[in-house]
């Protein structure tokens, strides 16, 4: 079975961190940078006690509904109307857009390597195999630069559950070229700190038992070729249907539309109050407090996800169908995947990739949106660090079309370091959120100091880009009267860039 915390355990952890987390080091809360009205004010209206309240009603929601909010279930469902019905009560334009998807549940997780449980994960789409599991010899297959990528890697596995580390390609991939080799299951364990949570992205790329571990089980592994190992990892899939909720301003011009998004949904097995209810509660009540029709130059278009946790399906879904005109219409993408975890670090995505690690660059204006929310929490006081576009969050489809995007994330099962915990406070060597993908993924997972922060940088940069969006596509204002508007942005840009300068240095 997967090893997990005891339930009681694991909330006394998770609520110890969120009440224990320290100021960052040497912070000092500073004013709100100077930038345009909208967004000064914005700010002030969104406070944490708004976003909090939605919170325990998406915790009710999901209690009252077998304790999850996954796509498709009741509680989903639930958390889709509440967030619907107050943003048409709040004014907005909103649509339900429905698409199908393949809703995957586990059932059984475990390996048994020569007598001994070694806690495992399986990987969403994953094939199951039959109760009891299927017993083999293990194949170590030798980290390289590409491990497990090429056919050449799996000579002699014929019968065998293959054990390969994770990094160069996907996780499909791996699994893919094992089964054509003739695996008869894969292990695939993380090449750094903390649990794998993985997917095989679609069904059909699925081909046998798949499952993740850590990179210490890995290494230890790794020196036991030959070893019989008894696998079980049983899943049920269905076909479903669910439902993204889009809601957008009926003012500002419709051609430059500024997009922020969410995941509404959970996993299976919690209330995902954490991942994603953080996100989603930040999103909502920016949404609500910058009303259906705000004095924007850009509408804005607000979006929740469904089936974000069965492959990034809702927002894949969602880009997939836009036309080549609807895609120029947008101007650029903002995601909020996790803003509030227990023992929160502060990240940004790479827009500019300075850090020089994984995927590369967003598209053109990806970098000034970093360097937006880089500088508003760099003039709080507040450090940030660069998180790469790793492709486990709704910005995927977006990049994919060349749409610049940027958003925040406050860290998942990855291990917080102690030059990280130096600056921003909380527990080194310790997860970011213990609780992530668990049952105790509930309200006493919250760090309510990181979401307030969060939430305040969430709704200045959504109302920056409803006045201007220049900066990213040399879209300014229409009009003389919106002179001093753009000259505000400009302004903003120059007085952020400077504390992004400064507070990236101190992260580095």
């Amino acid at each position: 079975m997967r090893k997990k915390l005891a339930p009681a355990v694991a909330l006394a952890a998770c609520a110890g961190l969120a009440l224990g987390t320290a100021p960052a080091a040497g912070a000092q809360a500073q004013a709100v940078p100077d930038g345009p009205a909208l967004a000064k004010q914005l700010v002030k209206k969104v406070d944490v006690g708004g976003v909090n309240r939605h919170l325990i009603a998406l915790q009710r929601i999901a209690d009252q509904n077998g304790r999850t909010r996954a796509a498709s279930t009741p509680g989903y469902d639930k958390s889709a109307d509440y967030v619907a019905t107050k943003l048409e009560a709040a004014g907005f334009t909103v649509t339900r857009q429905q698409f199908p998807f393949t809703y995957s549940e586990t059932l059984a997780e475990s390996l048994e390597v020569a007598g001994a449980d070694v806690p495992i994960i399986v990987m969403t789409y994953s094939p199951s195999t039959p109760v009891g599991g299927i017993t083999a010899p293990l194949a170590v297959v030798p980290a390289d630069a590409t491990p497990g990528c090429e056919a050449s890697d799996y000579t002699g596995v014929t019968g065998k559950i293959v054990l390969v580390s994770r990094g160069a390609c996907s996780f499909a991939q791996k699994q893919q070229a094992a089964a054509e080799a003739g695996a008869v299951g894969a292990i695939i364990y993380n090449n750094t700190e903390g649990d794998l949570n993985g997917t095989l992205g679609d069904p059909a790329d699925a081909k046998i038992p798949t499952g993740g571990i850590t990179q210490a089980a890995g290494q230890t592994l790794a020196g036991q070729n030959g070893a019989s190992v008894t696998l079980e990892l049983r899943t049920i899939q269905e076909e479903r249907t669910t439902s993204n909720v889009i809601a957008e301003t009926k003012t500002g011009r419709k051609d430059n539309v500024v997009m922020a998004g969410a995941h509404l949904d959970s996993v299976p097995g919690g209330a995902g109050i954490n991942d994603n209810g953080t996100g989603s509660a930040g999103l909502l009540e920016t949404a609500l407090q910058l009303g259906g029709s705000p004095k924007v130059n850009n509408a804005v278009r607000f979006a929740w996800w469904g089936a974000e946790e069965f492959g990034l399906v809702g927002s894949d879904y969602y880009t997939s169908q836009l036309s080549f005109e609807q895609q120029l219409d947008i101007a650029l993408y903002l995601n909020f995947d996790m803003i509030g975890s227990p023992n929160a670090a502060y990240f940004a995505y790479d827009g500019d990739d300075s850090a020089g690690e994984g995927s590369g660059p967003g598209p053109y204006g990806s970098a000034q949106i970093e360097q937006q929310f880089v500088g508003y929490l760099g003039a709080q006081g507040i450090p940030v660090e660069d998180t790469d576009f790793s492709g486990r969050s709704d910005y995927g489809g977006f990049i994919a079309l060349g749409i610049p995007a940027g958003g925040l994330f406050t860290g998942a099962e990855g291990i917080k370091t102690e030059a990280q915990a130096a600056k921003w406070g909380g527990k080194a060597g310790v997860a970011y959120d213990p609780c992530y993908h668990q049952p105790c993924d509930n309200l006493g997972n919250v760090d309510r100091k990181a979401l307030d922060r969060n939430a305040d940088a969430l709704a200045w940069v959504t109302a920056v880009y409803g006045i201007s969006t220049e900066e990213v596509n040399g879209v300014g204002p229409q009009g003389a009267k919106n002179k001093k508007k753009t000259a505000d942005q400009r302004k903003t840009q120059r007085s952020l860039s400077a504390h992004a300068e400064h507070t990236h240095s101190a992260a580095a």
